[in-house]
């Protein structure tokens, strides 16, 4: 019979809608959103399904105890009573770590000390003090995340490790990069599935582009990954693994273009050896250039937008050499002249440089760059006036988009039918790693070589962001 268990994927502030349609197409049970988090059920099989093709998940966690705990003492007195072996053996390697959000356990360094100290003392107990698991900050065997809101205490399973915007296609970075996670999310949010061109103006070192064309081809985004900490779990079926890892039958032809280009040569550059490394080379094409020497790249397109862009430009917090508001300025009149039955998307960190742009939104929306309080707008963009626009949508007898305001559902365009067999995907230029193609038969097992920095964000707290604390083994 198979086991039914729950599990928690976080997110970024403003994507936990996305993530939960993700998880609905997924297949996931009992969908429950949380602040910056999702909570659902499944078995062993979703949990691989959900660190391999969430797009919008930081890190996906089991939790395997519940408790309350009125003070430090009865938090490690109750976790030495927990039984360790059902996950943990003495000759294994751990690492814990702790987001506190409680008026109660102030610190959180020191619980997971004394978490550390409850699963150390455990194994002593049992062997008559002759074995003991270590702790080992990089790369260890198992993972354990411990949640503390007030004097609720949730004990996890780290099954992703380091976070899973950290895709493995981006080895390279321009200034002020978009974080994977949230560029996925915003093109979910702006209804992406690779039914028109795409361009990015903007677009760095290249974030927008791949994620895009994961999104256009079906790619699931974590297939770059060497491996999981899931894979080093007791009840890790490798069998089930391999098939859900070899499983192609999201994918889908995309038979149209996107285009990123750059002012910087050297953001170009470092995106072209990014999307090399993403195995997307065939659908992507990169050049330096102004944006407001730009038009749509086919006028004549019959798809409905003509084209769609996003955009993440400079906001001037960490890039002084900018005049925004001429830059602001131009992107509004660029897009207003040259990009007339298109749909552009922008996300920016000033209210005042979308009133530079001039333009008249459909949408809002509230999100974070990192930890820069930002917005999404989206804007349809037609010849002449707002007014004639919305006169001339009715003559036809269709209704003009309608203006949504932050924090009203998104809907997401259906693909288009998924094809059985892989083709055509650049090699990887980098020997370790899948990239974009899969091997078939048995998932090869390998251990990551970036190891684990723990850095995650809390959920259901009203902090924004908690750092967490890890035990060291020398302490």
């Amino acid at each position: 019979m198979t086991k039914i268990f729950p599990m928690i994927a976080k997110t970024l502030p403003g994507l936990e809608p996305v993530l939960e349609q993700e998880l609905i197409a997924l297949g996931a049970n009992n969908i429950q959103i949380g602040r910056r988090m999702v909570s659902y059920e499944g078995d062993l099989k979703m949990l691989y399904k959900s660190n391999l093709y969430l797009r919008t998940a930081l890190k996906v966690l089991r939790p395997i105890y519940e408790f309350d705990a009125e003070d430090i003492d009865i938090l490690y007195t109750t976790l030495l009573h927990f039984d360790w072996s059902q996950w943990l053996t003495a000759d294994m390697t751990f690492a814990v770590d702790a987001v506190v959000y409680s008026s109660t356990f102030k610190h959180s360094r020191y619980v997971v000390y004394k978490t550390k100290d409850a699963i150390v003392d455990y194994f002593r107990e049992q062997t008559s003090g002759t074995k003991r698991p270590s702790v080992k900050l990089s790369n260890p065997q198992l993972i354990f995340h411990l949640h503390i809101a007030e004097q609720h205490v949730t004990l996890c399973l780290d099954s992703s490790g380091e976070s899973l915007h950290k895709r493995g296609y981006r080895m390279e970075q321009d200034r002020a990069p978009i974080n994977e996670v949230l560029a996925a999310g915003i093109l979910l949010k702006a209804g992406w599935h690779g039914q028109c061109d795409l361009m990015d103006p903007f677009c760095g070192s290249g974030t927008f582009l791949v994620e895009a064309a994961l999104i256009a081809t079906g790619t699931p985004p974590g297939i770059y990954r060497e491996s999981y900490p899931f894979e080093r779990w007791p009840d890790f079926d490798s069998e089930l693994c391999s098939e859900v890892y070899n499983d192609d039958s999201t994918e889908r032809s995309f038979d149209y273009h996107i285009y990123g280009s750059d002012l910087s040569p050297q953001a170009i550059a470092k995106a072209k050896r990014n999307v090399t490394r993403s195995g997307m080379s065939r659908y992507i094409d990169l050049s330096v250039g102004d944006f407001a020497d730009q038009h749509l790249p086919h006028p004549e397109a019959e798809t409905e937008p003509k084209c769609l862009l996003v955009m993440n430009p400079p906001y001037g917090e960490r890039l002084s050499d900018y005049d925004l508001e001429q830059l602001y300025s131009m992107i509004g009149r660029t897009l207003k002249f040259q990009f007339a039955g298109a749909q552009a998307w922008i996300i920016a960190h000033q209210v005042e440089h979308f009133h530079a742009i001039g333009l008249k939104h459909d949408l809002r929306e509230e999100l974070y760059n990192g930890s820069l309080p930002c917005e999404l707008r989206g804007y349809t963009l037609f010849e002449g006036k707002h007014k004639e626009y919305k006169e001339q949508i009715a003559q036809r007898g269709e209704e003009a988009p309608q203006r949504r305001e932050r924090g009203e559902a998104f809907h997401h365009g259906k693909g288009q039918e998924p094809r059985r067999h892989r083709s055509g995907y650049d090699k990887p230029s980098y020997s370790k790693g899948r990239g974009a193609q899969r091997t078939k038969g048995p998932r090869p097992a390998g251990s990551s070589s970036s190891g684990y920095k723990a850095n995650i964000q809390t959920f259901g707290s009203d902090e924004t962001f908690v750092h967490e604390t890890e035990a060291n083994d020398n302490e």
